[in-house]
């Protein structure tokens, strides 16, 4: 997948899993009940941060396409050729699935 946006320093992008549509019963959830989800795989990976007292680069934990969660209200939403992404930093990444 190619996207045109690098990510600076220790930050990520993320597309956002799609919204679950049923429960586990085969409730369907209407859209104003649906969830934010808290998944999702990332797209794009910045370099790294420096150190604040060495100045070496921390490279990052995380790869393109691992698929992880994050915090309910991580990122800040953007939209690039028509596809919603979230850009967050690393520490709001809690797990890799």
């Amino acid at each position: 997948m190619s996207l045109n946006i690098k990510p600076s320093a220790d930050r990520v992008v993320v597309e956002a899993a799609a919204a679950e549509e049923k429960t586990a019963s085969g409730i369907i959830i209407p859209d104003t009940a649906k969830e934010k989800p808290q998944k999702g795989t990332i797209v794009a990976v910045g370099p790294g941060r420096y150190a604040d007292i060495s100045g070496n680069l921390i490279p990052m934990a995380y790869k393109v396409g691992d698929e992880v969660l994050y915090g309910k209200y991580a990122g800040t939403e953007i939209t690039v050729d028509g596809k919603e992404y979230l850009i967050m930093r690393e520490s709001d990444i809690f797990a890799v699935i």
